[in-house]
């Protein structure tokens, strides 16, 4: 679609639940249009690191969007609602700060238990999440560039 790209971060913490996310957002990518070399896959730790990551990839000035995906679950240490906010956070001053679009699909569900039933539903749920970031993406991408037309 355009030799910029698209900057997607997983956290590595619940990989295996957040694969889905990335899968489904590569997938949907190709429908509406974008190779999968427009797409530059990164890692941090875990969603905590997932800002600074995103930052540094907008600061470059190389890519459309950067795109996030995680699982912010209750560890029992700290509360998930701290994590979950600081990310949040953090993605919304990075893309007011350099004006790149940044979309999250890092999901802090309430309730999260390490059985079966739980990693299978938000393994299916992050498709669902994979999918409506990449309409996400492509619709902040094409808002971006009509005001940049408009601009002209």
């Amino acid at each position: 679609m355009s030799t910029a790209k698209i900057a997607y971060i997983q956290a590595g913490w619940h990989a295996d639940i957040t694969d889905g996310c990335k899968q489904a957002f590569v997938e949907e990518m190709g429908r509406k249009g974008y190779a999968g070399s427009d797409i530059e896959f990164f890692s941090a730790p875990g969603s905590l690191e997932i800002p600074l990551v995103s930052k540094k990839l907008a600061s470059t000035g190389r890519y459309l969007a950067v795109c996030a995906s995680g699982l912010v679950v209750d560890g029992g240490i700290y509360r998930h609602e701290f994590v979950a906010q600081a990310v949040i956070n953090g993605l919304v001053q990075v893309s007011l700060e350099t004006g790149v679009p940044v979309l999250s699909a890092v999901l802090t569900p309430q309730q999260f238990h390490e059985h079966e039933a739980h990693h299978r539903f938000f393994e299916q749920h992050m498709f669902v999440k994979g999918k409506e970031l990449a309409e996400a993406c492509d619709a902040i991408i094409r808002t971006a560039a009509a005001i940049e037309r408009a601009e002209d």
